[in-house]
């Protein structure tokens, strides 16, 4: 089986795959369940970027000094950028018991956005955690520090609306003149699945980034620390050169 650059965004009603191999676009899926998507690829030798956070704070600073770079590289976008729950409050069903642990692990509360993912957290964080050949195929990746990284310079417009539609769309553009028949396919290749255009786009920049390139893929922070089960706290883009802060608006 041929090697899979693989891209993937959670969307409301699934796991959105992405998937090029050596020659470019191969093929889009949309999974139930995280376990099935890595049966699917682990075949391949795959490499897969995955807009889910992984190495979770048990307690203490609830602070990743990941998500604190990407925001201060994302400049207008960086509130793009959740704070995830501490590794406990992931397990919790309802949000007002997530939050009272996340306050009392981390001393810090916790956002609705940020809960209403975190059983995606809670399942890849399992995953990682019980099958060590996922650990070396899985790395976090934000798609905002993707399309940061490949424009050169922040972005202006939010992905949810249509200024930042074209914006995306321009830089994808730029960067492969086949990538807007990718998204296109990408697209229909959803069926009849619940899936949002910005969640196709956020796949989409996920597996160009994990697709081989001249630019190397590069991490924030570029020497990651580990979590307490062994993962890195980290997020990975493409660049030439490494990403650099922007000043506060």
């Amino acid at each position: 089986m041929a090697a899979m650059f693989v891209g993937v965004d959670w969307s409301s009603e699934g796991w959105l795959a992405v998937a090029f191999d050596d020659e470019g676009y191969d093929h889009t899926e949309v999974f139930d369940e995280i376990g099935e998507l890595w049966q699917s690829y682990e075949e391949s030798e795959p490499r897969i970027l995955i807009n889910i956070p992984i190495g979770l704070i048990e307690s203490g600073r609830a602070e990743r000094p990941c998500d604190e770079l990407a925001r201060s590289v994302l400049g207008p976008r960086r509130s793009a950028v959740l704070t995830p729950p501490v590794r406990e409050a992931t397990r919790k069903r309802r949000y007002p018991a997530a939050k009272r642990v996340n306050e009392r692990k981390s001393g810090s509360s916790l956002s609705k956005s940020a809960f209403a993912i975190s059983d995606k957290i809670a399942a890849v964080d399992d995953l990682l955690r019980n099958v060590p050949e996922a650990r070396s195929a899985f790395r976090e990746s934000h798609s905002e520090v993707c399309f940061r990284a490949l424009a050169g310079e922040p972005l202006q417009h939010s992905k949810r609306k249509a200024g930042g539609y074209a914006e995306r769309m321009r830089i994808l553009a730029s960067h492969d003149p086949d990538a807007p028949p990718v998204v296109q396919a990408v697209a229909e290749a959803t069926g009849g699945a619940d899936v949002a255009i910005d969640d196709v786009i956020d796949a989409v920049v996920l597996a160009y980034t994990a697709r081989p390139a001249s630019a190397p893929l590069r991490s924030l922070p570029p020497d990651p620390p580990t979590d307490d089960k062994g993962l890195p706290m980290e997020i990975v883009y493409r660049a030439p050169d490494p990403l650099t802060t922007e000043p506060e608006a």
